[in-house]
Protein backbone atom coordinates (compact mmCIF):
# COMPACT_ATOMS: atom_id res chain seq x y z
CA UNK A 1 0.00 0.00 0.00
CA UNK A 2 1.20 3.50 -0.81
CA UNK A 3 0.58 6.77 0.94
CA UNK A 4 1.37 10.29 -0.30
CA UNK A 5 2.46 12.88 2.26
CA UNK A 6 2.48 16.53 1.15
CA UNK A 7 6.02 17.88 0.75
CA UNK A 8 5.36 21.11 -1.19
CA UNK A 9 1.85 22.52 -1.24
CA UNK A 10 0.07 23.73 -4.36
CA UNK A 11 0.31 27.28 -2.94
CA UNK A 12 4.08 27.06 -2.38
CA UNK A 13 4.57 25.77 -5.91
CA UNK A 14 2.34 28.45 -7.48
CA UNK A 15 4.20 31.22 -5.67
CA UNK A 16 7.62 29.94 -6.75
CA UNK A 17 6.53 29.35 -10.37
CA UNK A 18 5.24 32.92 -10.54
CA UNK A 19 8.64 34.17 -9.28
CA UNK A 20 10.50 32.03 -11.84
CA UNK A 21 8.27 33.42 -14.58
CA UNK A 22 9.12 36.96 -13.48
CA UNK A 23 12.87 36.15 -13.55
CA UNK A 24 12.60 34.69 -17.04
CA UNK A 25 10.54 37.67 -18.22
CA UNK A 26 13.24 40.05 -16.98
CA UNK A 27 16.15 38.04 -18.42
CA UNK A 28 14.56 37.45 -21.84
CA UNK A 29 13.02 40.89 -22.40
CA UNK A 30 13.35 41.73 -26.11
CA UNK A 31 14.30 38.15 -27.01
CA UNK A 32 12.31 35.25 -28.46
CA UNK A 33 13.22 32.26 -26.30
CA UNK A 34 12.42 28.68 -27.15
CA UNK A 35 11.06 26.79 -24.16
CA UNK A 36 12.02 23.12 -24.49
CA UNK A 37 9.81 21.08 -22.20
CA UNK A 38 11.18 17.71 -21.13
CA UNK A 39 8.25 15.28 -21.10
CA UNK A 40 6.47 13.77 -19.39
CA UNK A 41 7.25 14.95 -15.89
CA UNK A 42 7.65 18.64 -16.70
CA UNK A 43 4.36 19.23 -18.49
CA UNK A 44 2.38 20.59 -15.51
CA UNK A 45 5.24 22.79 -14.29
CA UNK A 46 5.93 24.02 -17.83
CA UNK A 47 2.28 24.87 -18.50
CA UNK A 48 2.16 27.04 -15.39
CA UNK A 49 5.62 28.48 -16.06
CA UNK A 50 4.98 29.63 -19.65
CA UNK A 51 1.80 31.37 -18.50
CA UNK A 52 3.90 33.17 -15.85
CA UNK A 53 6.43 34.45 -18.41
CA UNK A 54 5.03 37.74 -19.66
CA UNK A 55 6.58 37.68 -23.14
CA UNK A 56 4.62 37.83 -26.38
CA UNK A 57 7.26 36.04 -28.41
CA UNK A 58 8.23 32.68 -27.05
CA UNK A 59 8.11 29.33 -28.74
CA UNK A 60 7.38 26.03 -27.04
CA UNK A 61 8.71 22.66 -28.14
CA UNK A 62 8.88 19.25 -26.52
CA UNK A 63 11.48 16.57 -25.98
CA UNK A 64 10.52 13.25 -24.45
CA UNK A 65 13.07 11.12 -22.64
CA UNK A 66 12.97 8.08 -20.43
CA UNK A 67 15.44 6.99 -17.76
CA UNK A 68 13.34 5.59 -14.91
CA UNK A 69 11.12 2.90 -16.36
CA UNK A 70 8.86 1.46 -13.68
CA UNK A 71 11.17 1.93 -10.68
CA UNK A 72 12.13 4.70 -8.29
CA UNK A 73 15.81 4.75 -9.33
CA UNK A 74 17.15 6.15 -12.59
CA UNK A 75 18.48 3.45 -14.87
CA UNK A 76 21.25 5.82 -15.97
CA UNK A 77 20.38 5.06 -19.59
CA UNK A 78 18.71 7.99 -21.35
CA UNK A 79 16.40 7.16 -24.20
CA UNK A 80 15.02 9.88 -26.51
CA UNK A 81 11.37 8.99 -27.03
CA UNK A 82 10.38 12.11 -29.04
CA UNK A 83 12.63 14.80 -30.49
CA UNK A 84 12.15 18.53 -31.10
CA UNK A 85 9.93 19.47 -34.02
CA UNK A 86 11.99 22.49 -35.18
CA UNK A 87 15.68 23.47 -35.21
CA UNK A 88 17.11 25.51 -32.33
CA UNK A 89 20.21 26.87 -34.10
CA UNK A 90 20.88 30.51 -33.10
CA UNK A 91 17.95 30.43 -30.64
CA UNK A 92 17.90 31.30 -26.94
CA UNK A 93 16.83 27.96 -25.45
CA UNK A 94 15.46 27.33 -21.97
CA UNK A 95 15.18 23.65 -21.06
CA UNK A 96 12.37 23.06 -18.56
CA UNK A 97 12.90 19.99 -16.39
CA UNK A 98 10.84 18.65 -13.51
CA UNK A 99 13.67 17.37 -11.32
CA UNK A 100 17.45 17.23 -11.43
CA UNK A 101 18.39 14.12 -9.51
CA UNK A 102 21.65 12.44 -10.56
CA UNK A 103 22.19 14.98 -13.34
CA UNK A 104 22.80 12.18 -15.86
CA UNK A 105 19.68 12.80 -17.96
CA UNK A 106 20.10 16.56 -18.06
CA UNK A 107 23.82 16.31 -18.81
CA UNK A 108 23.00 14.04 -21.75
CA UNK A 109 20.34 16.47 -23.00
CA UNK A 110 22.64 19.48 -22.67
CA UNK A 111 25.34 17.71 -24.69
CA UNK A 112 22.76 16.74 -27.32
CA UNK A 113 21.24 20.22 -27.56
CA UNK A 114 24.66 21.93 -27.71
CA UNK A 115 25.39 20.03 -30.94
CA UNK A 116 22.41 21.87 -32.45
CA UNK A 117 24.17 25.24 -31.97
CA UNK A 118 21.72 27.32 -29.92
CA UNK A 119 22.68 30.95 -29.24
CA UNK A 120 22.25 30.25 -25.51
CA UNK A 121 21.17 27.26 -23.47
CA UNK A 122 19.79 27.62 -19.93
CA UNK A 123 18.13 25.22 -17.51
CA UNK A 124 14.98 25.85 -15.49
CA UNK A 125 14.21 23.04 -13.05
CA UNK A 126 11.39 22.79 -10.58
CA UNK A 127 13.30 20.54 -8.17
CA UNK A 128 16.91 19.68 -7.40
CA UNK A 129 18.14 16.82 -5.19
CA UNK A 130 21.81 17.72 -4.62
CA UNK A 131 22.45 14.68 -2.41
CA UNK A 132 21.95 12.40 -5.45
CA UNK A 133 24.17 14.34 -7.85
CA UNK A 134 26.55 12.24 -9.91
CA UNK A 135 27.15 14.82 -12.65
CA UNK A 136 27.07 18.57 -11.98
CA UNK A 137 24.78 20.47 -14.34
CA UNK A 138 24.20 24.22 -14.31
CA UNK A 139 20.70 25.05 -13.09
CA UNK A 140 20.07 28.66 -14.03
CA UNK A 141 16.53 28.91 -12.64
CA UNK A 142 15.51 26.67 -9.74
CA UNK A 143 12.22 26.20 -7.97
CA UNK A 144 13.18 24.20 -4.88
CA UNK A 145 16.08 22.22 -3.46
CA UNK A 146 14.73 19.07 -1.82
CA UNK A 147 15.91 16.21 0.33
CA UNK A 148 16.62 12.75 -1.02
CA UNK A 149 13.02 11.56 -1.10
CA UNK A 150 11.05 10.03 -3.96
CA UNK A 151 8.45 12.65 -4.84
CA UNK A 152 5.33 12.52 -6.98
CA UNK A 153 2.64 14.91 -8.09
CA UNK A 154 2.54 18.13 -10.11
CA UNK A 155 3.61 16.11 -13.16
CA UNK A 156 6.02 13.72 -11.44
CA UNK A 157 5.00 10.09 -11.38
CA UNK A 158 5.58 6.65 -10.00
CA UNK A 159 4.92 4.06 -12.71
CA UNK A 160 2.74 6.62 -14.55
CA UNK A 161 0.59 7.36 -11.49
CA UNK A 162 0.12 10.49 -9.34
CA UNK A 163 1.03 13.05 -12.05
CA UNK A 164 -2.33 14.77 -11.54
CA UNK A 165 -1.81 15.67 -7.87
CA UNK A 166 -1.85 19.49 -7.44
CA UNK A 167 1.00 19.31 -4.90
CA UNK A 168 4.31 17.49 -4.59
CA UNK A 169 4.23 14.63 -2.16
CA UNK A 170 6.54 11.99 -0.82
CA UNK A 171 5.64 8.46 -1.79
CA UNK A 172 5.65 6.22 1.25
CA UNK A 173 5.03 2.50 1.13
CA UNK A 174 3.21 1.13 4.13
Amino acid sequence: MEQIVTYLSAEQIAERVKALGAELHKDYQGKRPVIVIVLKGSFVFAADLVRAIDLNHLRVDFLAVRSYGEGTESSGVVQIVADLTRPIEDEDVIVVEDIVDTGLTLNYLLDLLQTRKPKSLKICALLHKPSRTRVQVPIDYLGFTIEDKFVVGYGLDFAERYRNLPFIGVLQRT
